[in-house]
């Protein structure tokens, strides 16, 4: 499937601008109380990418998918921020020290039973990454714009349990971007895009 027409490049000036200015609402309706939290890495070359993980195969919950360096909160950690942090380190070896949080989207539930809270964060464009091969089989990066482009998104209705579910599905070359990822990705570009004049 070809990558999405990006009509309007999005600077990353613009987009900390409309993030900050625009700061979610963090308290939201969830209904699983298990905590987690994921990092949303923006690297910050001169057109911003964003870094995404595809999940070793071997692992028991979520093989293959593509996903947000994060995961369970430990007992130590003091925040979502700590967790996320603390997470993306183990697995991809992002130092904590060199990631400039901009704050928090509202949580979401996960299929797996998770609270999860999405963390975004900005990276230096000459940061190193390293795959945990125990939980990440790929690395690679997304031109942000298109990861926030409404447009990359496809929309599915999911009947489960007498419920229907909407979940988003986007492609960026031979990736499928679906699930929680997909959905934290598309409310992300929801709060950031210009308003309707």
């Amino acid at each position: 499937m070809p990558d999405a027409v990006i009509e309007h490049p999005l600077p990353l000036a613009e987009f900390i601008t409309r993030f900050q200015l625009l700061l979610p609402e963090t308290r939201h309706v969830t209904y699983h109380r298990r905590r987690a939290a994921v990092l949303i890495p923006i690297i910050c070359h001169s057109t911003p990418t964003l870094l995404l993980t595809r999940r070793a195969a071997s692992l028991r919950k979520h093989a293959g998918q593509v996903a947000f360096p994060g995961g369970q909160r430990g007992a130590d950690d003091v925040s979502a921020i700590a967790t996320a942090l603390r997470e993306a380190q183990e697995e991809v070896a992002i130092d904590p020290r060199q990631v400039r949080v901009l704050g928090q989207l509202p949580p979401v539930d996960s299929s797996s039973g998770f609270q999860v809270t999405p963390i975004v964060g900005l990276l230096a464009p000459g940061a190193r990454f390293v795959a945990s091969e125990a939980e990440v089989a790929e690395i690679f990066e997304i031109p942000l714009a298109e990861a926030l482009s409404l447009a990359s998104y496809t929309p599915l209705d999911i009947e489960r349990r007498a419920q229907t579910r909407r979940v988003y599905f986007s492609w960026y070359r031979q990736h499928m971007v679906w699930g929680m990822t997909a959905q934290i990705l598309y409310r992300l570009g929801q709060h950031i895009r210009p308003p309707i004049e």
